[in-house]
This record gives C-alpha cells, structure tokens and sequence, in this order.
C-alpha cells in the first residue's frame, strides 16, 4: 500500500463506516485501530445497533478518511468487507488498543453487547487534493 495512503491510515482517529441493508445506505462515526501493514482496520460497536445489524445482513462496507484540515486535503476511500472477532485472545488485543488510543471507548467496550469488528481493506482510492487520484486493490 501506497506510504501516503498508510500515512493517512495511521494518523487519522476517526473515519466514516458506510453499511447498507435493505438497499438502505447508513453512516456512523467510528473510532478505529490499524494492524501494522494497514490492511486491516478495527472498530467496536454493540450488538444492538442499526450498523451492527446492517453488518450482520451484509458485510461489505465502505470507510471514509480524510485530512480536511490540512493545507493540501487528503481523503481516502476504502473499501472493505467485516468479520467479527470471536478469538478472545484477539480480541482482548484489539479491545486494550482501541481503549489505549480512545479511552471514551472503554465503557462501550466495557459492555457485554459489545462486539470488535475488522475491516479487511480490499481496494483503495486515494485523493490527494483535488485531481490527484490514486486506486489500488489490495486483495
């Protein structure tokens, strides 16, 4: 993966999950974690969600980074597809990351309703300013 891409990757907090179910998109602000070769990104939700239900249907998804506060806007499409953590050790892993990097999360986590869930990136589209596009499949 492009090191700009992983760049953005790494530094951004927060991203924008796009599901859909029924043919009905929906949007939800996540806060995330990334494996080292950012090809798998990670979140956690409860179970008793629209998103998680929508996931549940159907686990491709869309997510949405940018840098829109820099001088040179960035913003990266990624496209994905979920599965569940069921491992416990993995997902105690996940679980102590997402809390060290987002301590609000600690509560929701907390929360025998809570699920980690991984994205495993399947393309990208890259845009670095305005005309400067750059696609790739990862797998």
């Amino acid at each position: 993966m492009h090191e700009e891409i992983q760049s953005l990757i790494r530094a951004g907090r927060h991203c924008v999950m796009a599901t859909a179910a029924d043919n009905k998109p929906y949007c939800s602000l996540m806060a995330y974690v990334v494996n080292d070769d950012c090809t798998r990104i990670f979140v956690g939700t409860r179970r008793n969600t629209r998103k998680y239900q929508n996931l549940a249907e159907n686990p491709l998804v869309s997510l949405l980074m940018d840098s829109r506060d820099q001088h040179r806007p960035q913003a990266l499409t990624i496209e994905g597809e979920i599965e569940e953590i069921e491992q416990d050790t993995e997902k105690d892993q996940i679980r102590e990351a997402l809390v060290a990097r987002h301590p609000e999360l600690k509560s929701l986590l907390d929360s025998p309703d809570a699920a980690i869930i991984c994205v495993r990136v399947k393309s990208v589209v890259f845009l670095n300013g305005l005309t400067d596009v750059f696609r790739q499949q990862i797998e």
